[in-house]
């Protein structure tokens, strides 16, 4: 079973809770949501609740949060992958998941600068440059692509990449998910779509699979993995998945699940994995009605009674194009160091879900998204053996 699969090699992070993957480990054992009241965000109000990564990384990559992230996250995964005793093959790919790329930077351009600037900060817009600048740093030369499904996206990289890798096209790949666009104009438009919450605290407001929960507080991410099948320590296995779409509605889950529960199944049976071998469902769990209600009645109708449930969104907030990214991390570096960290829950909720820090025993671990629109998305995750 993990022959077939594509070893998480490498591992690097920039979130609200810092740059690193350490200070993401660290703010998840907590229990401390990485969301703070944010000044000049709300729209009416000055003030926000947000995850929102802060100011850093180094100026040489560019003016934006959004390029410094992404190159920085590239490069803790590379180095990380190099400690852990990967070394890059003569084909190596890059895949940038993307929904919403430079934002302050294009907000800047049309209502600051009026579209007056220069041809190379014009080109910083452009969602080739980041992933060209990466590749000639490392003299990669594999092919390179952003690839972009919503909220799903995280996991459409992931299985893209081990698609590349299953058909031989690559050596290894080197996949980030960035998404820094928590502005007030893009805060406000969720707020009034119904489903983020910016003026409560997050464990008040994102409460998934419990009672009272409302939604979702916004966040922010850049979030890489190197993959390859040519490391002796990797952190975990992608066993496969599957993308399903809902052709139904722009922002609303089909309420017959019909989709969504194909997504689970035919990403079992790509993997090879039986239902009754899934200890974790990672969820997507951003605390709305619909996303919790759908993923509540598949667990409920596929797995079996000790297969447990958790969301990270609480405390890392949604960082809707990287969520699952960043969530596909928390399970690979959980499977490394024992522990599930799962939020503290707050409310009366689901029999299975975790409450806080918990120990890990092994076992499979099902990652879903579910992003607007309706791109369902599952992947299949495994320790290392």
């Amino acid at each position: 079973m993990v022959a077939r699969g594509v070893g998480i090699c490498g591992i690097g992070v920039v979130s609200g809770y810092g740059w690193g993957r350490e200070p993401l480990w660290e703010g998840l054992l907590s229990g401390k949501p990485a969301a703070t009241v944010v000044p000049g965000l709300g729209m009416t109000d000055d003030t926000a609740w947000a995850a929102r990564v802060p100011d850093g990384g180094d100026p040489v990559d560019g003016r934006s949060r959004f390029a410094r992230a992404m190159r920085a996250a590239a490069r803790e995964a590379i180095r990380d992958a190099g400690d852990r005793g990967w070394r890059p093959g003569r084909r190596v790919g890059l895949l940038h998941a993307v929904v919403l790329g430079e934002v302050d930077l294009w907000r800047d351009f049309y209502t600051t600068r009026g579209g007056s600037v220069p041809v190379r900060e014009y080109l910083a817009l452009m969602p080739s440059t980041p992933m060209s600048m990466f590749m000639r740093e490392f003299g990669f030369h594999g092919p390179a692509m952003n690839v972009s499904a919503m909220c799903a996206s995280g996991n459409a990289g992931l299985i893209t990449a081990k698609s590349w890798l299953d058909a031989g096209l690559v050596d290894d790949v080197v996949f980030v998910a960035t998404d820094l666009s928590v502005t007030p104009e893009n805060l406000s438009h969720f707020v009034r779509l119904g489903v983020a919450i910016a003026d409560s605290e997050p464990l008040d407001a994102c409460r998934p699979f419990q009672q009272g929960s409302r939604g979702f507080v916004m966040g922010e991410a850049s979030v890489s993995f190197v993959l390859s099948r040519r490391s002796d320590r990797p952190y975990a296995h992608t066993l496969g998945g599957a993308m399903t779409h809902d052709a139904y509605h722009a922002t609303s889950i089909d309420p017959t699940l019909t989709h969504v529960t194909e997504c689970f199944q035919d990403a079992l049976a790509n993997a090879g994995v039986p239902a009754s071998a899934v200890r974790y469902l990672n969820a997507h769990g951003p605390g709305t009605a619909q996303c919790d209600l759908a993923e509540a009645t598949v667990l409920d109708r596929l797995f079996p009674e000790d297969t447990e449930v958790y969301s990270v969104k609480p405390l890392t907030g949604h960082c809707q194009g990287a969520a699952s990214a960043v969530e596909v991390a928390v399970t690979a570096l959980g499977y490394d160091r024992g522990v599930v960290p799962a939020p503290p829950t707050v409310a009366p909720g689901h029999p299975r879900l975790l409450n806080g820090p918990s120990p890990i025993d092994g076992g499979i671990t099902v990652k879903s998204s579910l992003g607007m629109g309706g791109h369902n998305s599952v992947v299949v995750l495994a320790p290392p053996s």
